[in-house]
């Protein structure tokens, strides 16, 4: 047995490395043309001034994929469209108030959301700590992957949805009237204040919104508690940039 420096390691993506081989030509052809391009695996945008240019460069790249590469483009897929309406990799661009850059498209959070929501769920038998442990593995992916991102304003509202969920835990944690007035007075909530809150006819989600459980469950108790936040992990990178 040895290791060898050659060939794709079993388990990993074939795709990317497919593509790139069959690929290579039109990478060269862009470049040949003068096109500013971003390719990954099959995945291609290609950014020019107007749509005019847009219209005739993919009329002549599509015709070059498919007669001298012999390769069909999915027409379903492929448009004329203003950067900021357009998906890559997770990322869009945002052009707002004089600001251009880049940023996280929408569907990308939605996946996102969906993740904490199945972490953060009550029908997960999750101790806080376990919640804790992947809520972490999650943000340190995600957060340094969109790192290159400059939408601080997602990342802050983001960890404060999560923050809300967590409250939310701890509250369907707390099952009982006795459980929260306890746990409430624990984290500094006066007994007369816990008492009322522990017995409020209001909705769960509701009260994880509510500021007297932000309030108990600060922003460092969290932190002591295990929580790692996207700001943590991008905000040296960062500028502020509402999009």
């Amino acid at each position: 047995m040895y290791a060898s420096k050659q060939g794709v390691p079993q388990g990993g993506p074939l795709s990317p490395f497919l593509s790139n081989i069959i690929l290579d030509k039109l990478d060269k052809e862009l470049e040949k043309r003068g096109h500013r391009y971003v390719r990954y695996a099959d995945d291609c945008s290609i950014y020019v001034k107007t749509k005019r240019s847009g219209d005739r460069v993919m009329e002549s790249i599509t015709r070059y994929i498919e007669k001298e590469l012999k390769l069909k483009v999915n027409a379903e897929k492929s448009s004329v469209r203003r950067p900021w309406t357009m998906k890559l990799l997770g990322f869009t661009f945002y052009h707002k108030k004089g600001e251009k850059g880049i940023g996280i498209h929408s569907k990308s959070i939605v996946v996102y959301k969906d993740k904490i929501r199945g972490i953060t769920s009550r029908s997960k038998p999750y101790a806080m700590s376990q919640r804790m442990d992947r809520i972490g593995q999650l943000n340190m992916g995600w957060g340094h992957y969109f790192k290159l991102s400059e939408a601080k304003s997602v990342f802050e509202e983001l960890d404060k949805w999560v923050r809300s969920r967590l409250c939310l835990c701890y509250w369907q944690q707390w099952k009982r009237e006795r459980t929260r007035v306890a746990g409430l007075i624990r984290l500094g909530i006066p007994p007369h204040t816990a008492y009322q809150w522990a017995n409020t006819r209001k909705g769960k989600w509701r009260t994880a919104q509510r500021p007297i459980l932000k309030r108990a469950l600060s922003n460092n108790y969290l932190k002591e508690e295990g929580f790692i936040s996207l700001l943590d992990i991008v905000k040296p990178s960062l500028k502020t940039v509402n999009v």
